[in-house]
């Protein structure tokens, strides 16, 4: 089933994330994180692609799993390190599992190869590529916080307008925990003319090393109210694993009571996590 035709649907829907091993030897304990997260029967799952491609095969053979369990998949594809062949073979390989989805990502520059020759230089080019390719259902990213490579949110936004306009079903955020950026972010995009579904994507930070990392990767700004918690609670990690899930609990609430429908968790792979926070929601998706 094609994501378009799920969140174009006047009801909410929770995905999740996962991301497969970067090495065969985990794979099973990866699967068995998957088929304990399909138990909770998520609207659909995404499955995150490696750097440079590395963890190709594996995102296609989860995404498929995923599928013959009866739950709709989204295959992510990045392309900044890919060839043309490279994507088309790529293409094909999902084309032959079935999977319908798939999330269109520049994905990260490596380091030192910034001027390096390439076939893509951003996203819209993959979208226009795999619109052109088949009927797939085409998802890109977006960033309520604005890109980290755009000069400012005029830019980001004309550039996000681009990605839209070259094929895109449906937008996927960064993490945030700010949901008043989400709003400012979503007005932007409306006001810009980018109309597609956009679904609000949830990391719940559950250890204080996560903080560290979420800062990396997106740079998102954390309020005073998610820092205080990380400063009371970060030293114990039970402590810190239910406050977590019970921030980003509220932060979903809050979404939902605004007429945000459409859900998108980061679960890192945990399928506990991932089952709590659903608890935390029963009743309202």
């Amino acid at each position: 089933m094609k994501i378009r035709d799920i969140i174009r649907k006047d009801v909410p829907t929770l995905s999740m994330e996962v991301f497969p091993p970067k090495t065969d030897a985990s794979i099973e304990s990866v699967e068995r994180a998957v088929d304990s997260i399909l138990t909770l029967n998520p609207s659909w799952m995404s499955v995150t692609y490696g750097a440079g491609g590395g963890t190709s095969a594996h995102t296609a053979r989860i995404a498929s799993r995923i599928k013959e369990a009866g739950v709709p998949s989204l295959a992510h594809l990045s392309c900044i390190s890919s060839t043309k062949d490279g994507v088309k073979k790529e293409l094909t390989r999902l084309k032959e599992l079935g999977i319908e989805n798939i999330l269109a990502l520049r994905g990260d520059i490596p380091a030192g190869s910034e001027n390096a020759p390439r076939d893509y230089k951003y996203a819209s080019e993959l979208v226009t590529e795999i619109k052109q390719f088949g009927d797939f259902c085409v998802g890109g990213a977006c960033y309520p916080e604005g890109h980290p490579d755009a000069p400012n949110w005029k830019e980001d936004i004309k550039n996000l307008k681009t990605k839209v306009d070259a094929g895109c079903d449906f937008l996927t955020t960064q993490m945030f925990f700010d949901n008043e950026t989400f709003y400012s972010f979503l007005y932007r995009c409306r006001e810009a003319g980018i109309n597609v579904p956009i679904v609000a994507g949830i990391m719940p930070i559950t250890t204080e090393l996560q903080v560290t990392r979420a800062l990396k990767l997106s740079q998102a700004f954390m309020p005073a109210k998610f820092r205080s918690l990380v400063d009371r609670f970060g030293s114990d990690p039970a402590a810190m694993k239910q406050a977590g899930i019970i921030y980003a609990a509220n932060q979903i609430v809050d979404l939902l009571s605004n007429g945000v429908m459409n859900i998108h968790i980061y679960t890192m792979n945990k399928p506990d996590v991932s089952s709590a926070i659903q608890s935390a929601l029963r009743g309202l998706v």
